[in-house]
């Protein structure tokens, strides 16, 4: 019998049932078995940078498992993911089990299913060191870097902080974009705005001016309310004729199917996941879904990849679907393909797409939970509507005159129409229709209405999740396995929180991304983190030996820190104040700590008395006043901050660690499985707002959604509220609840 490992048991028990279980025996290593010790550098720089890899100790049950099973087999097949890290994993795995006597076997597929797996075994091959030595690569310079680095930032700002190669490149990027924002000029500017009708009838349309004298405007010209008014004075007895109407057809393309940036943009954009949310749920889909008779099944394709190809048997499968559901002229005469733009190189085949096109997402609805169906809809529908006509949309530009006393000005109102929805029967978009009335030449108007409109221009927008993800990918930072645990870690570290969905750089994030910058401006070079990416994709085919592009790395680095660390200081970094210390009486500065800037008496430390500093990240949520005596000690409480955020203590700490509990905000509604607690409002770590029960831990009923007092009219559940304004009953076995769902 042979022995073929996976990572997941999920990935495990779906290869499982499409082999004969008296030839294959199919198990899961449960991730990686091996990497670099975690309290120590683990790797050897005197000996040409050799690694130190061990098992962890909550992995060692399950290599003696492994091994026990690799004893019993003919050959060992590793079947992990088709990427580098998948590589990685399954010679870390061989090394571990050491059976050099037994054969070994490395098979890749796209998609976990019996057609992918049976060509895979058929096509075996061993494991490519090329690969392995690429991700080595990434690992053993992604520690030296931190391990490195972190030391540094301990003394020139505060201990607990750490760097990271490419984490610290997508803290500047955030800095970088907060700074264009606070150097912003905001400038007033104003338009004309009109709403006319044709003479005798009622039908009005809007219109904007464009032109005065055959000059169009620019976006500021018109600076004020005074250069406004006069044109506006100018027109008050005016003529207004349509001079020229001009129509013409446009075609919209559908977009090409998801990669794993496009599908972390639309995932954060349409459905407001976070990058890591949308890989875990898309990981679940890719390894497998259970769907009672059919057994576990794969539903998309491999989503770690840039690449935009389709299989062959996928777009044959895609137009006879088309045909059979929407009829011949929603599926084009020839397959669409996509060129990839993507500045690195492709981790796999294909793009995301579903292994079975005729699994639509009505047809699964009611084995996925919420964030899969969505998730799972998305990538159905992207990759079935690149294969269909484009959207027609006919267009109309009509081009008004208008006499005024002193000058001739232009306006134009602009309207479309879909004349074919195409692609978008399949993937909806944005596109809005903005009908005119039937216009000629010549045409006779009125206009009811012609105002000047103040505007103001605006800075630019943070970047989301989404943003973010895209300028990675323009600047070749990073390759798809690496956007979503990055933009996640640069978060959990508090260098970067999330404002209204957007990401803004905190007090901490900004001094470490300053004091980088000056002492390592090599390494936050955009130009030098993805030509680093680029010598990873040259190991990775051979073109280059890891270990040199490490050493030629490490040896400057190491020399230029060893410099830097002699005339580095936090001392720096501080700031002198007018206030006084109210205990000591010595002057407060400003200094900087794990969770951002505080006042600290420069006394310290003989006086360890500290304050907030207005304008922190601790005093984002707002004033507090009047905060009261501690019940413990009588002192006064202050706001702190901590791991978890702000929170209110006692000023007399460390004397006295009184903490104040924050104040559950009550619903009014009973928790409806123990019927003894009620149901409060709480935050997570990250302060996304969910309902749990207030009897707590011994009741463990939570929900995201808001409960109402309304009683499902079918099983008499509880109700709650979307953030959309949508009633939906929480008993996923409710008949009601599923058939809105499927209607949803």
């Amino acid at each position: 019998m042979d022995l073929l490992i996976v990572e997941s048991p999920t990935k495990a028990k779906t290869i499982s049932k499409f082999l004969n279980k008296k030839e294959y025996s199919v198990t899961s290593s449960f991730g990686h078995m091996r990497d670099l010790p975690v309290k120590k550098l683990g790797v050897d720089v005197e000996k040409n940078f050799e690694p130190e890899y061990v098992i962890p100790e909550d992995k060692k049950d399950a290599v003696t498992k492994l091994k026990t099973l690799a004893k019993k087999a003919n050959n060992i097949i590793f079947a992990t993911d088709e990427d580098r890290e998948g590589e990685a994993i399954a010679w870390h795995l061989l090394n571990i089990l050491n059976e050099d006597s037994t054969e070994h076997k490395r098979i890749v597929f796209h998609e976990i299913t019996k057609k992918a797996i049976t060509e895979a075994l058929g096509k075996a091959r061993k494991i490519d060191t090329n690969l392995v030595d690429a991700q080595q690569a990434r690992r053993v310079l992604d520690r030296l870097v931190g391990y490195e680095l972190s030391p540094f930032l301990w003394k020139a700002v505060t201990r607990g902080l750490s760097a990271g190669r490419v984490q610290s490149v997508v803290v500047r990027l955030i800095v970088e974009k907060e700074e264009e924002i606070k150097k912003f000029n905001i400038e007033e500017y104003w338009t004309v705005d009109g709403n006319f009708s044709k003479t005798k009838q009622k039908e009005m349309f809007p219109a904007k001016l464009d032109s005065i004298d055959g000059k169009k405007l620019e976006k500021l010209e018109l600076k004020d309310k005074k250069v406004t008014d006069k044109i506006l004075l100018d027109l008050k007895n005016g003529t207004y004729q349509i001079a020229e109407i001009k129509k013409r057809e446009t075609k919209k393309k559908p977009n090409p199917p998801f990669t794993t940036s496009t599908l972390q943009q639309a995932g954060n954009r349409r459905m407001g996941f976070s990058a890591k949310q949308t890989m875990f749920v898309a990981q679940k889909l890719y390894e497998g879904i259970d769907m009672d008779d059919l057994g576990h099944v794969g539903l998309i394709t491999y989503m770690r990849t840039d690449s935009l190809n389709l299989a062959d048997s996928f777009l044959e499968e895609t137009k006879t679907y088309l045909q059979a559901k929407l009829g011949d002229k929603y599926a084009t005469d020839v397959p669409r393909y996509y060129k990839t733009k993507s500045k690195g190189a492709q981790e796999a085949h294909e793009a995301i797409r579903p292994t079975d096109v005729n699994l639509d997402p009505d047809k699964v609805r009611q084995y996925l939970d919420d964030k899969q169906f969505k998730l799972y809809s998305l990538i159905w529908q992207r990759a079935v509507a690149s294969q269909m006509p484009s959207t027609l949309i006919d267009s109309t530009t009509a081009n008004i005159v208008a006499e005024g006393k002193e000058k001739k000005y232009n306006f134009k109102a602009t309207g479309s129409i879909v004349k074919f929805d195409g692609f978008t029967k399949i993937y909806p978009t944005d596109t809005k229709q903005e009908l005119l009335p039937k216009l000629e030449s010549g045409d006779k108007l009125n206009t009811k209405k012609l105002e000047g409109i103040q505007h103001f221009t605006q800075p630019p927008a943070r970047y989301s999740e989404a943003s973010l993800v895209k300028k990675l990918e323009e600047l070749g930072i990073g390759r798809p396995s690496t956007y979503a645990p990055t933009i996640s870690t640069v978060q959990d570290r508090g260098y970067v929180k999330k404002i209204e969905k957007n990401l803004k750089p905190t007090d901490v994030g900004e001094v470490v991304n300053k004091v980088l910058l000056k002492n390592f401006p090599n390494i936050l070079e955009y130009n030098f983190t993805a030509s680093v990416e680029n010598e990873l994709d040259d190991i990775a085919t051979g073109k280059l030996k890891w270990r040199k592009v490490i050493r030629n790395f490490y040896n400057p680095f190491k020399k230029h820190l060893e410099k830097t660390m002699k005339n580095v200081s936090n001392k720096d970094l501080e700031e002198k104040t007018d206030e006084k210390c109210d205990k000591c009486g010595q002057g407060m500065i400003i200094k900087i700590g794990r969770f951002g800037k505080f006042m600290a008496c420069s006394n310290y430390p003989d006086c360890k008395n500290t304050k907030q500093v207005a304008g922190s990240d601790d005093e984002e949520d707002g004033e507090v006043e009047n905060l009261g005596k501690c019940p413990d000690c009588d002192k006064e409480l202050t706001k702190k901050h901590g791991r978890f955020g702000a929170f209110i203590g006692c000023s007399g700490y460390p004397d006295c660690k009184y903490i104040q509990k924050n104040k559950l905000k009550e619903t009014g509604i009973k928790c409806s499985t123990c019927k003894e607690g009620d149901l409060v409002e709480k935050k997570t770590r990250r302060g996304k707002l969910f309902y749990a029960c207030s009897k707590y831990p011994k009741c463990d009923q939570a929900y995201w959604n808001k409960p109402t007092k309304d009683k499902c009219p079918d099983c008499k559940g509880l109700v709650t509220e979307t953030l959309k304004g949508q009633k939906k009953c929480e008993n996923k076995e409710c008949k009601s609840n599923t058939e809105k769902d499927k209607k949803s």
